[in-house]
């Protein structure tokens, strides 16, 4: 029984990744992999996105912006975790520095004393020191950096961050 073929044709992948990044930001990284993945060589893959980002249809900062600030507001991504995640998808320094310009300082820490009420009052059980082991183990694992949420924890422990 033979393969169907599954290679893209340069003009078929321009389509495709035209297509692909017109519908939701995307990273050169993710494109790449994707145009990998259609058995296009590496030098046609370059080609399309250099491509892509002279039409426009491809921009890191921009997709950088948007990654920060949709994943800060909608999964509540502390900076840390952001930035990480971030570097995971090749992103630029200097991309990142302004993607981390979109998290209003006032907005992070509202979001931060948000989430660390919400899981104090969600812990019922266990000793005090357990309630905050999990209340920062929470906090660090949402990417929030360890002396913010210490700072966070005592004012929940002295009760200064009720609503």
């Amino acid at each position: 029984m033979q393969q169907p073929n599954n290679r893209w044709t340069p003009n078929q992948a321009w389509e495709k990744m035209k297509h692909f990044c017109a519908y939701q930001e995307r990273c050169q990284q993710e494109v790449y992999q994707k145009m990998r993945a259609a058995s296009l060589t590496a030098e046609e893959a370059d080609t399309i996105i250099s491509r892509l980002i002279e039409e426009n249809y491809l921009n890191e900062e921009r997709f950088a912006r948007q990654f920060a600030g949709g994943h800060f507001r909608l999964k509540k991504w502390g900076k840390q975790k952001i930035v990480y995640a971030l570097k995971q998808k090749q992103i630029s320094d200097y991309c990142i520095r302004k993607a981390m310009e979109e998290i209003g300082e006032d907005d992070y820490t509202q979001a931060l004393h948000k989430l660390a009420r919400a899981k104090w009052a969600a812990i019922r059980t266990g000793t005090p020191a357990q309630r905050w082991a999990k209340t920062k183990l929470f906090l660090l694992q949402k990417g929030y950096q360890g002396n913010e949420v210490q700072a966070v924890l005592q004012q929940l422990q002295r009760g200064d961050l009720e609503e």
